[in-house]
């Protein structure tokens, strides 16, 4: 746990680094769980922290697209450590193509998706999907293409997330 933990601190600093500051977006943690949002001194300064509030993966992500203003959001993961300002770059040119983005990792997961958000995020998006499975991505894709406005989604690069001490390698 402890070796956990200290691989994740560094991990979101040095992606803090990479892309938080970026003057090109917007950056906002959204932390789990609730209570650290707003009593906890160990994310970094400067950046909003939003709770993700209770429930599954899918919950959690609709929570933070519904209280966000409308317009593109890209929600990218923290464990990820390939990810570069040019991947959130092309994510959001993806956005100005499509209604949806989404990024692939190689165990059949994401480790981005991202939504156009003309309108408010409808309720229960992710219905269906199949956390942390060889299944996500492709249960994300159908019920985005059922639920949105229009069934264009974009994908943009695929990149390894850790979810396990044998993702390091």
């Amino acid at each position: 746990m402890v070796n956990a933990l200290w691989w994740y601190r560094h991990q979101l600093g040095s992606l803090i680094r990479r892309v938080g500051y970026d003057p090109r977006w917007k950056t906002v943690l959204a932390v789990s769980p609730d209570k650290t949002a707003t009593d906890s001194k160990c994310w970094p300064s400067g950046f909003a922290l939003w709770p993700q509030g209770d429930g599954n993966l899918g919950d959690r992500l609709e929570r933070v697209f519904r209280i966000s203003p409308v317009g593109p959001i890209l929600i990218i993961g923290t464990d990820v450590p390939d990810v570069a300002p040019g991947h959130i770059e092309r994510a959001f040119r993806g956005l100005a193509r499509h209604d949806a983005v989404l990024g692939p990792s190689a165990d059949g997961g994401f480790w981005a998706i991202g939504l156009r958000r003309l309108q408010s995020t409808p309720k229960g998006l992710f219905l269906g999907v199949r956390w942390s499975t060889s299944h996500a991505l492709e249960d994300a894709r159908d019920v985005l293409g059922r639920r949105l406005p229009r069934d264009r989604i974009g994908y943009v690069d695929s990149l390894a997330d850790v979810d396990t001490v044998d993702d390091l390698g």
